[in-house]
């Protein structure tokens, strides 16, 4: 695998300023207290990314990948709804929004497409730090690909426990009931099998 190069990383760099610059703005002006809150985990979250490249080279799919994932979450909870769309909850955002009425909600596609990519990055990690008995490549096996899996759903149920925290902190969040915590679980699963089978079918 090639290091990326500084040339490459840029433009990541930028876009992922960028959009955080726009959301720090966002929330300041509408005065989101509980979009703050997730700024703060965002920030953190994009430096534990930096200190992960930094040991294992992360390609720059998986870093386009991840830095889409952050810009969704941040629209998500600032982009007002136009009027007439529909929307679960009190707060007209993209994340309530119904993309299927009373089916599909943005909040669960974001969900499974953020762990998915989770998953992925759990067996880049896996790939690199493992090899095979006889000293080859790891192969992505059921068992691999089901521990990747399982590793994406256990980072799924972190980004609950916080959502969790901020429910007990912030008053009057868009974070959803114990229902909305159930479908952003099931979203989680589909989104890791999905990212398994990828892994599977690239190899």
């Amino acid at each position: 695998m090639s290091t990326n190069s500084p040339a490459k990383l840029l433009p990541v760099f930028l876009f992922n300023a960028a959009y955080m610059a726009a959301a720090v703005t966002g929330s300041i002006v509408q005065g989101n207290r509980e979009f703050i809150f997730y700024i703060v985990v965002m920030v953190v979250l994009i430096g534990v990314m930096g200190l992960l490249h930094r040991r294992v080279q992360l390609t720059t799919g998986l870093l386009w990948a991840f830095s889409a994932w952050g810009l969704a979450h941040m629209a998500g909870g600032l982009w007002p709804l136009p009027a007439g769309w529909p929307y679960n909850g009190d707060h007209a955002v993209l994340y309530s929004w119904w993309i299927i009425p009373e089916r599909l909600k943005y909040d669960q596609v974001v969900h499974a497409y953020g762990f998915g990519v989770t998953t992925l990055l759990c067996w880049h990690i896996l790939r690199n730090a493992l090899r095979q008995p006889d000293g080859g490549a790891l192969r992505p096996t059921f068992g691999m690909l089901v521990l990747c899996a399982a590793a994406g759903m256990g980072f799924g149920a972190l980004n609950e426990v916080i959502e969790f925290i901020a429910v007990l902190t912030i008053p009057n969040t868009n974070v959803g009931g114990y229902e909305n915590t159930g479908w952003d679980l099931v979203a989680n699963l589909v989104g890791t099998i999905i990212g398994a089978l990828i892994i599977r079918s690239r190899r």
